[in-house]
């Protein structure tokens, strides 16, 4: 019940970071909440039936201007990276990927390091899997074939000619067996063919159609409560390589109103932010059906 709590509180703030329709600062922010809101769905109980096994994800996508990239310095150190393992680690930090582990007791001190940061909730997703199954999340489409260059696990720097289809970071997720409420999470960048025509590219293990970037790929074990924060180790703006479709943008998404914040002390009033911008994805666990 303590950890349901958890991220209830958690949801609640993430929502409240994307500034639609802040609440007033003396209105108790459990006024709309019910108790009802924080207890879990319960299975099917009728004789012959059995409830799925699934696993739950909240997906929280920001951005943040551009200059502001050096936050993210201010966020790694309050995180773990000790529990992932990598395909690479070497051409993961080559191609400008970084994540940490976190939990949901040290968001109210990462709130406060996006919020200075000028960070917005561009998007929230909610991800159902069905146990041992995988799920996309979109990230950039691409409407016409194009080359995007990479780090492979041979350390060399690779081009693939892709398009039109969509890059995606892919995320499956399976329960240990014999340890309640923990689970294994495989995440990997791909590229999916709208065409689902061959690609010459492919690994002989892909999909007809898809081109995994495997040197980027990581695994973790998680239980309801637990987040990963992916985000780039620098920005990077050329539009040719995997880091710029995964952490950048030109300007922020339509929607998005984004305000640079003023140095402590300073008594300008936020300015509106237009140029270009950094996105960082936040994976939370919020649900493991036994």
């Amino acid at each position: 019940m303590i950890r349901l709590f958890q991220i209830a509180v958690f949801s609640f703030l993430l929502f409240h970071l994307s500034g639609c329709n802040a609440p007033d600062e003396n209105q108790p922010i459990w006024q709309n909440i019910k108790i009802g809101d924080l207890a879990p769905s319960r299975p099917d109980k009728r004789p012959g039936s059995q409830a799925l096994k699934t696993i739950n994800f909240n997906v929280y996508i920001f951005e943040m201007p551009a200059e502001n990239v050096t936050a993210l310095d201010d966020i790694w150190p309050i995180l773990h990276t000790s529990p992932f393992r990598f395909n690479d680690y070497d051409a993961f930090k080559a191609n400008s990927f970084s994540v940490a582990l976190g939990q949901t007791h040290i968001w109210n001190k990462l709130n406060h390091l996006l919020y200075a940061a000028g960070a917005k909730t561009m998007q929230t997703v909610s991800l159902l899997l069905l146990n041992a199954q995988s799920n996309d999340l979109t990230v950039a489409r691409l409407y016409a074939e194009q080359t995007i260059f990479h780090i492979s696990s041979d350390g060399s720097m690779e081009g693939a000619t892709i398009g039109p289809g969509k890059l995606a970071l892919r995320i499956k997720a399976e329960k240990i067996p014999g340890l309640r409420g923990l689970c294994s999470v495989n995440v990997q960048p791909v590229f999916t063919s709208s065409l689902r025509s061959l690609i010459p590219q492919l690994p002989a293990r892909a999909e007809p159609g898809e081109l995994p970037f495997t040197s980027a790929a990581f695994a973790l074990k998680m239980s309801p409560g637990d987040f990963f924060f992916l985000g780039p180790e620098k920005y990077v703006d050329d539009r040719i390589t995997l880091p710029s479709y995964f952490f950048s943008r030109p300007a922020p998404s339509p929607g998005v109103r984004m305000f640079l914040i003023p140095s402590s002390g300073d008594t300008q009033e936020p300015q509106p932010y237009f140029g270009p911008v950094v996105r960082a994805y936040l994976v939370l666990c919020t649900a493991i059906s036994d």
